[in-house]
């Protein structure tokens, strides 16, 4: 089969197209037919040899990856045939292996794709669909609420778009450049504006009458930023910090919990609850692929051949992309 291969951390072309062996399904494994695999954030750090919190670095050589949907082509000792032929996804978890034409996972970790559900979409929603409802715990949204979401566009901020549009809310969705703002807009924001340039800030006050027109922000980038966005928060209104501002390779300068200025004005900051995350996380993800099987939740999807696996990770950390990365073997 072929996979991407790293062989030492470093840049984006260190991710090499090889032919390797195919792997073999363990004891109460099943082996997947590829068909989509999925790329995050994190894969580009990883591969840099960047350690993010208890998330260990690989051994190399390594094939990366941690998402992946496909077909059961084999079965290992005390799987039942029946899995044969189930199409399926799965988080690999702390073992990589997904950007190749064959994975291996264990059946604990298995979802049968509900009918009408393709494969690249079910890989944008079991990770970042799951992680979206995470970001979202502990809050109502409603038609009483006025949502500003940054990276509108992106794989997490298309479904936080949605899902505040379907929950009644007036939502503002921020991007970088017009191709976004416009994909924001055929979303369902009622309002897109451009965030590389000058004045955003002020443009969003103009259009809703207010200094402070937001009781929600979801903030995925951090730095200068959210610092902007974190100004456009009502009194008592919520400041959710999460995704790679959460991760530690965001700009300097992130909203984070305990933020004295948030403090100040009766705003709460909330990242990612981490560890209840992990014990919801079937739960999340089942939650997830159902919105996007009944499509209340449509997620955006920018597919690349599995060979260009390095432009895929240049274009993610140049915010090149629109949705979610998904490689395609």
């Amino acid at each position: 089969m072929h996979a991407i291969r790293l062989h030492a951390f470093g840049p984006a072309e260190n991710l090499v197209y090889e032919e390797v062996a195919d792997p073999e399904s363990g004891a109460g494994q099943v082996r997947i037919a590829v068909a989509a695999a999925g790329v995050h954030l994190i894969d580009t750090a990883l591969r840099e040899g960047l350690r993010l919190g208890p998330m260990p670095l690989p051994e190399l050589p390594t094939v990366p990856g941690r998402e992946v949907a496909g077909t059961v082509d084999a079965v290992g000792a005390g799987v039942p045939d029946s899995w044969l032929g189930t199409r399926v996804v799965a988080h690999l978890g702390q073992a990589p292996g997904g950007y190749a034409e064959r994975a291996v996972v264990g059946t604990d970790a298995l979802h049968v794709l509900p009918d009408g559900l393709g494969e690249q979409h079910a890989i944008a929603m079991i990770g970042t669909g799951r992680t979206v409802l995470g970001v979202l715990s502990g809050s109502t949204l409603g038609p009483s609420d006025t949502v500003l979401v940054l990276a509108a566009a992106g794989g997490m901020g298309a479904l936080l778009v949605q899902y505040a549009k379907h929950a009644g809310a007036l939502v503002a969705g921020a991007a970088g450049g017009p191709a976004k703002t416009g994909a924001a807009a055929k979303l369902g924001a009622d309002l897109a504006v451009d965030y590389n340039r000058p004045g955003w800030p002020e443009l969003l006050r103009s259009e809703l009458g207010t200094d402070r027109p937001f009781s929600h922000v979801f903030d995925s980038v951090g730095g200068e930023l959210g610092r902007a966005a974190l100004d456009l928060v009502a009194p008592g209104g919520v400041h959710h910090a999460y995704g790679s501002a959460a991760a530690g390779f965001a700009a300097d300068g992130a909203v984070s919990s305990g933020d004295a200025e948030a403090a100040a004005r009766g705003i709460t900051v909330r990242g990612l609850d981490g560890a209840r995350m992990l014990e919801r996380k079937r739960a999340l993800e089942e939650e997830s692929m159902a919105y996007a099987a009944a499509g209340t939740l449509v997620p955006l999807v920018q597919p690349f051949p599995l060979a260009e696996a390095a432009r895929a990770h240049r274009a993610l950390q140049e915010r090149g992309t629109i949705g979610k990365v998904v490689l395609v073997p």
